[in-house]
């Protein structure tokens, strides 16, 4: 028997549902299919046991993943969501600042929104952020020696992390592949997870930015608890469990609501 034999329809839904959406909670699914909460959570007890679905306490995202998807792929999910959190972050950085930028599509968006500031000074592992940025006349960009990957023009590599600690900027702006409920920050390649944690360590404020389908999503790596990020700009409130964490270490949740 295959795990996914004698699913019923509202199961296999509730499986796509969730693959959409990165991390759904209990409450919505019942809404969302018009039955209660014991409905949804014996589906969830189904789903788990078959490892079609991750368990947490009042929700459930995808098991765990070792691959990231394409980066032509992710240019076009969530397209909306990413512009309105790049945008509320953009607000938050004055002219004149100094700060990290590292990979990842969202974080492409919040250098386009930074394109109407003045005065910044950006150091970025990311060519398509450096490359964008340049055309702003008041911009001073420095770009990250190290490895260039033709998949999406990200540099990692020993030389990344070198020139990233010769600086201290007043902001560091990192995007994620992954969020698990307990705060932990997970991403799918190491390297990429070094350059981060030197922008974190080089940082006096560190941003994150990141939608909702994070949650839940199990990368391999681990970069830290995101009680190392003093602001998190996202398209949703996160659940209850993963609030929690966010009102212990003190982070601040910023909402870009599409109203």
């Amino acid at each position: 028997m295959t795990s996914d034999a004698l699913l019923n329809r509202r199961q296999e839904q509730m499986i796509a549902l969730v693959r959409q959406e990165g991390f759904v909670t209990v409450e919505a699914l019942a809404a969302h299919f018009g039955v209660t909460t014991q409905t949804i959570r014996r589906d969830v007890v189904v789903l788990a046991d078959r490892s079609l679905l991750r368990r947490y306490h009042g929700g459930v995202s995808m098991p765990s993943s070792v691959e990231n998807l394409a980066y032509s792929a992710r240019q076009g999910l969530q397209q909306q969501e990413k512009r309105r959190i790049a945008s509320l972050l953009a607000r938050h950085i004055p002219d004149g600042a100094s700060l990290f930028i590292n990979l990842g599509t969202t974080n492409e968006d919040v250098a386009r929104a930074l394109m109407s500031h003045n005065g910044l000074r950006v150091i970025t592992n990311n060519l398509n952020v450096a490359i964008m940025l340049s055309d702003n006349p008041s911009f001073e960009v420095m770009v990250a020696g190290g490895v260039v990957r033709g998949r999406d023009h990200g540099i990692t590599g020993q030389p990344t992390i070198e020139l990233i600690r010769q600086f201290k900027v007043d902001f560091g702006v990192i995007g994620i592949s992954g969020i698990d409920m307990d705060g932990t920050l997970l991403d799918f390649d190491f390297h990429e997870v070094r350059v981060a944690q030197a922008i974190i360590e080089h940082s006096r404020q560190v941003y994150l930015a990141a939608d909702h389908t994070k949650l839940g999503r199990n990368a391999l790596v681990r970069l830290g608890s995101i009680s190392r990020v003093q602001a998190w700009f996202t398209d949703r409130p996160p659940p209850a469990e993963l609030a929690a964490v966010l009102a212990e270490a003190g982070t601040q949740v910023h909402i870009a609501s599409g109203d």
